[in-house]
């Protein structure tokens, strides 16, 4: 059989298994044919070198936020090159109606034709949508959205009551752009439930792939504490931000989402970014309460690696918030245990300009929430997770296999026939050090800025086709992804 490409000598890494063995690869059309040693090169077209490497399927960086701080054409050029350079192959980006995005408002048959006319032709990887129901109309749009624009995930920012994107705010509508006789609160977050599970129960076929986020952090606990801390003053940077967004309010949070999810049957919840040991175990207690939720627990690596000791101070702010050393090593131990599902970069470019007070660069309560690291994601969980036990098999999981099969990508996420040819060739052993300077993204900082790494993405392969071999291949030919993917 003749085949488009064979990559030879490789050792493969496969989520579900307990060994990394030496092979070949074939892909032809796209996808992966045959994974075999000795696989006769005189069959295909085009043969590489694989010179050892490990060999992962392509990352599925299952949290960004394409198009948050820059219009979105433009921020999926240079972000999807950064998604490349680590190793990432498909791109899920939150989305929602208000400020930032697109900066508007209105019902999502009319806002998300536009996101997707914005993005077409711009990612150099693969790409699809979770959008929040931000008011009432949207939950009434949840079945459309399934049917005509194979969207299966949802999301809820539950601090988002009295809080914007980075601080405070009396002006809840304003910034949501929703209407005055509207309210983004509980009784909204339990109708949204309603409404995605109403989906499931129309369309059966697609239910176990439907699915609803929550960010979790509590708006009055957040508000409270955030007036502490200023008045008293004694906090500055990253320790006074973690103070004023405590992990109580983490715990708070998830227990709230979880009794609702509970009272409205909706059966796949996706409790994103924990941060704290006290999330996590908010996180294990809800799940033990109602056993028949399928409860999800996302941890990013932004939170696996740094804390509140990190030199990058304001630059590394983001909700929730980057926590104390204690509480990192408290996500790798519970990451170790098989207590978290997968792991992403919640990567949104902020600019240096835009991301800090020209003022008062210091001032962490000034700054902007988010950044980038979506180039760093595999690398940094490789060098930081092997040298803590983290098998590589494993590490495949969480950033491939798991988050592909909750989010309706049953075509990717493993190296296996019959899958998308979605590759990451990396050298476990080649030390870099993180700068700023070396990446595609137009950020021009990193909170990562000087840490260093054990393991380097060397290429990386979307659908067969090289996209990254230490910079950037051809033109963007990432697809939008209608879910369930392959339909």
């Amino acid at each position: 059989m003749t085949v488009d490409l064979l990559i030879k000598d490789v050792r493969v890494v496969r989520p579900g298994s307990s060994t990394v063995e030496t092979a070949d690869i074939a892909i032809a059309d796209g996808r992966f044919t045959r994974i075999a040693p000795d696989i006769d090169p005189a069959a295909a077209r085009e043969v590489v070198d694989g010179r050892q490497r490990l060999a992962f399927p392509g990352v599925i960086d299952a949290h960004m936020h394409t198009g948050i701080y820059a219009p979105l054409a433009e921020d999926a050029l240079c972000e999807s090159r950064a998604a490349a350079m680590g190793g990432v192959t498909t791109s899920l980006n939150y989305m929602r109606t208000g400020k930032y995005y697109l900066n508007k408002s209105g019902p999502y048959s009319e806002f998300f034709p536009e996101v997707l006319e914005q993005s077409e032709g711009r990612f150099h990887v693969d790409y699809a949508y979770h959008l929040a129901p931000m008011m009432a109309a949207h939950i009434d749009e949840i079945d459309e959205l399934v049917e005509r624009f194979g969207v299966t995930s949802f999301k809820i920012f539950m601090f988002y009551g009295s809080h914007g994107l980075h601080g405070k705010s009396d002006d809840q509508s304003g910034f949501l752009m929703i209407g005055k006789d509207e309210r983004y609160d509980f009784a909204h977050f339990e109708f949204v439930m309603r409404g995605v599970r109403k989906a499931m129960d129309r369309f059966p076929d697609k239910a176990h792939q439907i699915s609803l986020s929550m960010h979790c952090e509590t708006a009055e606990i957040m508000r409270a504490y955030t007036r502490l801390v200023e008045e008293e003053g004694r906090l500055r940077g990253l320790p006074a931000y973690h103070a004023s967004r405590p992990p109580h309010s983490e715990g708070l949070a998830i227990f709230i989402a979880s009794y609702l999810a509970h009272e409205t049957d909706c059966a796949n919840i996706n409790l994103l970014h924990l941060s704290s040991r006290k999330a996590v175990e908010a996180a294990l207690l809800m799940a033990d309460a109602f056993p028949h939720i399928d409860f999800r627990r996302e941890v990013t690596i932004g939170h696996l690696v740094l804390d509140t000791e990190s030199p990058s101070g304001a630059l590394a702010k983001v909700n929730p918030p980057i926590r104390p050393r204690t509480d990192v090593e408290y996500l790798w131990e519970m990451l170790l245990d098989g207590k978290l599902d997968w792991v992403v970069s919640d990567h949104a470019c902020c600019k240096h300009e835009l991301k800090v007070d020209a003022t008062e660069p210091g001032n962490v309560f000034l700054a902007k929430s988010g950044f980038g690291g979506t180039e760093y994601l595999l690398p940094a969980l490789i060098s930081e997770g092997s040298r803590r036990g983290l098998s590589l098999n494993r590490i495949a999981e969480l950033i491939s296999y798991n988050p592909a099969r909750r989010f309706g990508l049953d075509g990717k996420g493993d190296i296996a026939p019959g899958c998308d040819a979605d590759l990451v060739l990396v050298d476990p052993d080649e030390s870099w050090v993180v700068q700023a300077q070396d990446s595609p993204s137009t950020q021009g900082y990193t909170p990562f800025e000087g840490i260093e790494l054990s393991a380097r993405v060397k290429q990386t392969w979307l659908r067969g086709r090289l996209v990254y071999d230490g910079n950037i291949v051809g033109e963007p030919s990432g697809k939008f992804l209608r879910r369930p993917y392959p339909e």
